[in-house]
């Protein structure tokens, strides 16, 4: 108890609790993106349900994970050398999720440039086979920015509570912000297409990283906020030409 109450009249700590919630909120953009497109592709009444479930999962693991922060530590220590490069278990876990995100993001886009139609399935095998899926899809996700995200955290500060918060505080915004996410990228098709670019590039960072060449995080997230502010404005001039469409089809 004593040590809490000199942790909460620290400003040291106070400052580190805020740049670690920031940093915790902004590594989490990558996740919700992923799991706003998978659930998406769900029947309409189970997508908010797998967003919820996958959401949790990620707090579930990422506290978890927490609870074993010297375990975590030794996840960057060397294990293999392969043609003399060096790579650790956290090496190795991003460019599997790297790798596996390339394949999703790619897969996606595939079919959705794809004109030819597909099979309808029956609608019950449909959800349950597609509702398993995505949980499985975003528990793998999960698993790879959880580990980068509470690498991240121990690299920041050294306590605990200060990193139960940040992570916590990320989650909660999370699934604040994933509803909202995932509405607003179906009801605009292009920001589909966008979005999943998105997913290639961090893809490709994290086996970048994997391969241990770091990619400051700050330009790509500024390439991503960059073009999305462009889609905003290609969205809002697009819907500016169907009103003014829409007023000159009205009779006089």
């Amino acid at each position: 108890m004593e040590y809490l109450l000199e942790l909460a009249a620290s400003p040291t700590a106070w400052v580190a609790l805020a740049t670690l919630v920031a940093m915790e909120i902004v590594l989490g953009i990558d996740n919700l993106i992923f799991i706003s497109i998978l659930t998406n592709k769900l029947p309409e009444q189970f997508r908010s349900k797998a967003r919820r479930i996958g959401i949790s999962m990620a707090l579930v693991m990422r506290l978890g994970l927490l609870s074993t922060v010297a375990w975590i530590v030794q996840l960057t220590e060397p294990v293999v050398d392969v043609f003399g490069h060096a790579f650790s278990w956290k090496d190795m876990i991003l460019i599997a999720g790297g790798l596996f995100l390339l394949w999703k993001a790619t897969s996606e886009i595939h079919h959705s440039v794809d004109p030819r139609a597909k099979e309808e399935t029956k609608a019950s095998s449909t959800v349950t086979l597609g509702f398993a899926a995505a949980i499985g899809q975003i528990l793998v996700l999960d698993i790879v920015f959880s580990i980068d995200s509470i690498i991240t955290a121990v690299g920041m500060t050294e306590h605990l509570p200060i990193m139960i918060i940040a992570v916590i505080s990320a989650v909660i915004v999370m699934l604040v912000a994933a509803d909202p996410l995932a509405r607003f990228i179906n009801d605009n098709p292009t920001v589909v297409m966008l979005a999943l670019g998105f997913l290639i590039m961090i893809g490709m960072t994290l086996i970048a990283e994997g391969f241990g060449a770091h990619v400051p995080k700050g330009y790509v997230y500024a390439a991503m906020a960059f073009s999305t502010a462009i889609e905003v404005l290609n969205i809002m001039s697009r819907r500016a030409r169907e009103r003014r469409e829409a007023l000159q089809a009205k009779p006089d």
